[in-house]
């Protein structure tokens, strides 16, 4: 987010949103979450104000289903 707002400053090549949703799904959606806060960067964006709290929740669903699940899995 930090990175994208700087870019966004000096008007360079910016980093599409769906890139930065990409990276949120596959693991650093709190620290999307953070970052958009911290740098204040698409905080008024609706889809990443309600989207990337989604992905948090869908994670943290997944991680206690996994848990609960009968399966065994040795890395939880």
């Amino acid at each position: 987010m930090g990175n994208d707002k700087r870019r966004a400053r000096k008007n360079a090549f910016r980093i599409p949103e769906a890139t930065l949703f990409a990276f949120s799904v596959i693991g650093g959606s709190i620290g999307t979450l953070i970052g958009m806060y911290t740098f204040r960067h698409k905080t008024k964006h609706l889809t990443f104000k309600i989207g990337i709290p989604l992905i948090i929740f869908a994670q943290i669903l997944f991680i206690v289903l996994l848990r609960i699940s009968p399966l065994n899995f040795s890395f939880l």
